[in-house]
């Protein structure tokens, strides 16, 4: 067995450890016989992943695919940790440009980072600007770049607005999620009224408070009173016709919480894009990662009251569910629908599994509930926690390849393509 030692800091950390062998073609974990091809498309010394499952990394030409860069691993990024933006032309033998620079990043959702829905010119990424945490808009072609007054979480498919939140309070009770940089002017507060949930619009900047963690807080429980606890928010999503959108509410009884490793309880709201009209579409206390199937249907990991973790389909608005993937789609993973087909297919994946630390993106055939192995990629136990690398992986818009963030090859976290045309 080849061992290599698979972090080279250009920082300051010295990380040492041996890399687990690159299992990415084997087939002893999968349904399938065959595995689609892999390429790295991101190389060392420096390290690259893009973060999210949810955001759009791949323009609509599917040529290019967005991604950050970073020198260091294996901590918790400071303010002055800086990463590098840029984009991989997958014609052109993977070349890696440069767009830009962040200061205002996580390692589990970067610096959402995406393209602006339905361009192939235009980008979005979070910076800290002045003291305050911003977005800029950049077109990959002029270099002509705009600044908003607020960082972004989510955009609309109809890329006419955004929703966002205080990512430094994130940071605070939800490490690894939130940025620094920018401290939360509200942390003696279990529930501030002052900040919350805020929409922007794309083309003004101008930025309104809709869903303050007071307006939450004050919602009950399953029948207990939870005013006294601390809240942020977290995972917005708008769903495919810009009118609703998702957000999770999340709380910790203990302000320090956070550090002392004690958990959590989430509720999943839908509201108007107005942040009216606010459902507590899974009010479980379980609520994990999710997706928008169309307009009114929503895959989520769950554990709905009177039934077992799962991933279940829920109706907006009601309080109807209906497994996913039953003896199948059994580990939580990170969910999307597969563009042009239908919602036939689901591609996901899962946190390591066995000794060893095997994530494996897989495509489920809702239809005839079979589930595709896409590959079995090891991961360092090295990463876990806060700068854990999850495979988080996203498609192109024609659906026919996928990317994922992976340390399986002793490189550190790289950025793979899977090529999937051939499977489906």
């Amino acid at each position: 067995m080849e061992r290599r030692k698979f972090i080279k800091d250009a920082g300051t950390l010295g990380l040492i450890l041996s890399a687990f062998p690159a299992i990415a073609g084997s087939a002893k974990k999968g349904h399938n016989t065959f595995l689609p091809p892999v390429r790295r498309i991101t190389n060392g010394p420096q390290f690259h992943w893009f973060g999210y499952y949810d955001k759009w990394q791949i323009d609509i030409t599917n040529r290019f695919a967005l991604g950050m860069q970073v020198n260091f691993e294996g901590r918790t990024p400071t303010p002055d940790d800086q990463i590098t933006i840029g984009m991989i032309d997958l014609t052109d033998s993977d070349k890696w440009i440069e767009l830009g620079k962040s200061s205002a990043w996580s390692w589990q959702q970067g610096c959402m980072l995406q393209w602006l829905p339905g361009s192939k010119e235009e980008i979005i990424w979070n910076d800290r600007v002045g003291g305050q945490f911003v977005s800029h808009i950049l077109n990959v072609n002029t270099g002509l770049k705009r600044t908003l007054p607020k960082p972004v979480y989510t955009i609309s498919p109809n890329a006419e607005w955004a929703l966002g939140l205080d990512f430094g309070r994130l940071q605070d009770l939800r490490p690894g999620y939130g940025y620094k940089g920018v401290p939360d002017r509200f942390r003696s507060k279990h529930a501030p009224g002052e900040t919350g949930i805020y929409r922007v619009d794309m083309k003004t900047g101008k930025a309104e408070l809709i869903v303050p963690y007071s307006t939450c807080s004050k919602i009950p429980h399953l029948g207990e009173d939870v005013q006294q606890y601390w809240h942020w928010y977290n995972h917005l999503l708008i769903n495919p016709d810009s009118e609703r959108f998702i957000f999770l509410n999340r709380w910790r009884k203990d302000s320090d919480a956070a550090k002392k490793g004690n958990g959590f309880t989430t509720r999943m709201f839908t509201a108007n894009k107005d942040g009216n009209d606010k459902y507590v579409i899974d009010p479980s206390g379980y609520t994990s990662h999710f997706i928008w199937r169309d307009n009114l249907h929503i895959c989520a990991w769950t554990r709905p009251v009177g039934h077992p973790d799962g991933f279940y389909l829920l109706r907006d608005k009601a309080q109807d569910i209906e497994a996913v993937g039953k003896g199948v789609m059994n580990i939580n993973g990170h969910n999307t629908y597969l563009p042009n087909s239908n919602n036939e297919w689901i591609l996901n994946d899962c946190y390591p599994q066995g000794e060893n630390r095997l994530q494996t993106p897989y495509l489920y055939h809702i239809t005839t509930n079979k589930r595709y192995d896409l590959g079995n990629f090891s991961a360092p136990a090295a990463y876990t926690g806060e700068w854990r690398c999850d495979l988080h992986p996203r498609y192109s818009p024609d659906g026919k390849m996928v990317i994922i963030d992976s340390t399986h090859e002793g490189l550190g976290r790289q950025m793979y393509l899977i090529d999937i045309s051939g499977l489906l």
